[in-house]
């Protein structure tokens, strides 16, 4: 037996069903914050993710050269290809430009709880000026999802990644070297960065006033560490994000991403149910379209982790209720099957959602089958109804049963 490929799945009905639902609620509040859904190819030029990345994820990528003899990628995220797809096609539009996508993505790494090699990610960009607006903007708009989606229990961590790249300047760290050292405090890996710091002549009282700025989290109080025009822009942002209701939010000046294009305010969403591995959601403000061969623009955005956001749902017990179908048709003999096989098709053409008895099972049995599918009613045709034009709706959840005239049955069930 053929198995499928290790750190994939299958979905069957019932996950697809709840998975289409979340999917849809995400895209309606994208919606609502006058976002438009764009898609890119599902594979790239590799350059592409090697010059937002860095030459490392060739490490992650799922790689290959086709028949031309290009080096081609599976896109392992969706910012990169987005930019890409505005600096071929949209840098001329009015701006700002706001957009969204939802799509599988596939890395190399291990598999664990959550994680996967090939995930899904919805994800939004918005390209324009850069002000506190835009940012407070792209931050609300993840808040609305979270909270759209009913996940109760979550915090949202904003920070500016300037402040850290000052503190390794004045601490003699060279340009070159920041991006390393920005990888390992983002994941809070001290005893890592410390022998690179130490190596590059950091002063121990500057080491120390690094660890400790990347552990400083809290209220608006915290921006009292901040200072010049990145505490004034995040506090700009935290003000705004007030306007708009976005209140449960850290100052956490930790957040810093590890990626070398953010260039501003940075932000995460973590879900205490998933342990240590609590990431949901992270973005921040970047410049990547000079990269690709655009001019310079200022850009902000965040990616969902869908499959991690799903699972936080399910540890908190949120349950999804399966839709099932509106109507069963379950003919009584054979005799008038064809009958049932012409009102089957009247409801679905009046957008009623219907299925049949296709295995010419008992009473009994379809009646089982019906429930097991979640119909809401049961159509039962028989001799004796048809001749009086009508048929016998029986209500799945009350057990009550009418007789309703076939030309009265779209309005009935509707």
């Amino acid at each position: 037996m053929i198995q499928k490929p290790r750190g994939t799945r299958d979905f069957l009905p019932d996950e697809m069903e709840r998975r289409r639902h979340y999917e849809g609620v995400l895209r309606h509040v994208a919606e609502t914050f006058g976002f438009r859904e764009i898609a890119t190819p599902i594979f790239e030029e590799a350059e592409l993710f090697i010059l937002r990345s860095g030459s490392n994820i060739l490490n992650e990528l799922y790689a290959f050269r086709d028949k031309g003899d290009r080096e081609i990628a599976l896109r392992p995220e969706m910012t990169a290809p987005a930019i890409r797809m505005f600096v071929n096609s949209m840098s001329n539009e009015p701006k700002p430009i706001k957009m969204f996508y939802f799509g599988q993505c596939f890395r190399y790494e291990r598999p664990q709880s959550g994680r996967y090699r090939e995930f899904y990610q919805f994800g939004a960009e918005l390209i324009g000026n850069k002000n506190p607006e835009s940012d407070a903007e792209i931050i609300a708009l993840a808040a609305s999802m979270i909270k759209a989606l009913g996940l109760r229990d979550y915090r949202i961590r904003i920070g500016h990644i300037g402040v850290l790249r000052q503190k390794l300047a004045d601490a003699g760290v060279p340009k070159e070297k920041t991006a390393e050292i920005l990888q390992k405090l983002d994941k809070k890996l001290y005893d890592e960065a410390e022998p690179i710091l130490i190596d590059l002549g950091v002063s121990d009282l500057a080491r120390q006033e690094i660890f400790d700025l990347t552990g400083t989290v809290g209220g608006m109080e915290v921006l009292s560490n901040v200072p010049g025009e990145a505490g004034d822009y995040l506090r700009s942002v935290a003000e705004i994000l007030g306007r708009m209701g976005v209140r449960d939010v850290d100052i956490d000046l930790g957040v810093v991403r590890g990626l070398d294009y953010y260039t501003g305010m940075v932000f995460e969403a973590e879900a205490p149910a998933l342990g240590a591995e609590k990431q949901i959601c992270g973005g921040g403000s970047y410049t990547l379209s000079e990269l690709f061969g655009g001019e310079q623009v200022f850009s902000t955005g965040f990616a969902i982790g869908f499959d991690r956001i799903l699972l936080a749902m399910e540890k908190e017990g949120i349950e999804y209720g399966l839709r099932g179908i509106d109507a069963y048709v379950v003919p009584a003999s054979d005799a008038v099957r064809g009958e049932a096989y012409g009102i089957v098709s009247m409801l679905r053409d009046s957008g009623i959602s219907s299925d049949m008895d296709l295995m010419g099972r008992k009473m009994a049995k379809a009646m089982k089958h019906a429930s097991s599918v979640g119909a809401g009613k049961v159509i039962i045709v028989g001799e004796k109804e048809l001749s009086e034009r009508s048929v016998t709706v029986r209500d799945m959840s009350s057990g009550d049963q009418t007789l309703i005239r076939i030309s009265e049955l779209v309005r009935y069930l509707s």
